[in-house]
């Protein structure tokens, strides 16, 4: 089994080609498994191979992975937790004997489940932050403009509200508004709840977006990208709070020109 194979879980959104590419650079190989109607087409330029499943395909999954030598395997992107409840998906066996076994369907229960299942057949899951260590947020104001002290005394409030919601494995993301919770994420995801906190607020909002208290660093660790700035210049949201050495920042660079034109305040403590 070679040391320079991995098997990647590729979610939506940019991160599962952000980590093909910083992996190919360090000449690992990659076998990949896109989510049909969530991952991009795109990754197939960045890897090594690229089979299709569709959500709830475990089995097949396992074997796809098994049969090329996988012994390490990382998850990149989220998946859409509409599709766990879309009338025509299917479960196979595997999946479905996983559902019945579980405790709740929240994302830490059910990605603790499929990392135990990849253990079964002798695959380790490795840490979202695998070779990605420089896309880390470091510490400080990010962005030309510093947060005003409104904003930093909604930063505090939503801090502590956001480290509740993570500890019952709710979500990541709160947006507040002089003290008062807009939104909370559930499991639509963070540019849903912005959207939805936005249209609330009308303007002026401070999203907050932590690591839970016991955050799992193999799976759904906080990630922003140019998506994230987007969604709350749409939203009319003026501050943005993560948290240091914990979130993934894809695009730093764009991120940082997008909330600059736009007067958005990033903070990461």
């Amino acid at each position: 089994m070679s040391s320079q194979l991995l098997g990647l879980i590729a979610g939506n959104g940019k991160f599962p080609i952000l980590f093909a590419q910083k992996a190919k650079s360090k000449n690992y190989k990659i076998v990949a498994a896109g989510i049909k109607g969530d991952t991009s087409f795109l990754l197939k330029f960045f890897v090594d191979e690229l089979v299709w499943f569709r959500v709830g395909e475990l089995k097949k999954l396992f074997s796809f992975f098994k049969e090329r030598g996988v012994g390490k395997v990382i998850m990149a992107g989220q998946v859409n937790p509409d599709n766990l409840f879309e009338q025509n998906v299917k479960f196979d066996e595997e999946f479905q004997k996983l559902f019945d076994a579980i405790k709740d369907r929240k994302a830490d229960t059910i990605f603790s489940a499929i990392a135990d299942k990849l253990k079964q057949q002798n695959m380790e899951l490795v840490d979202s932050t695998f070779l990605l260590e420089d896309y880390l947020a470091p510490k400080g104001t990010l962005t030309k403009r510093g947060p005003t002290l409104k904003e930093l005394e909604d930063i505090e409030f939503g801090r502590t509200i956001a480290k509740a919601m993570g500890g019952l494995d709710v979500g990541q993301t709160v947006v507040i508004k002089e003290k008062a919770i807009v939104a909370i994420e559930a499991m639509e995801g963070t540019d849903r709840t912005i959207d939805r906190g936005g249209r609330i607020a009308r303007t002026g909002a401070v999203v907050v977006k932590m690591s839970k208290p016991n955050q799992d660093l193999r799976f759904d660790i906080p990630v922003i990208g140019p998506r994230t700035i987007e969604t709350m210049i749409k939203s009319k949201a003026q501050c943005l709070a993560i948290e240091a050495g914990k979130t993934l920042i894809i695009e730093r660079p764009k991120c940082l020109k997008l909330a600059n034109r736009f007067g958005i305040c990033i903070v990461s403590s």
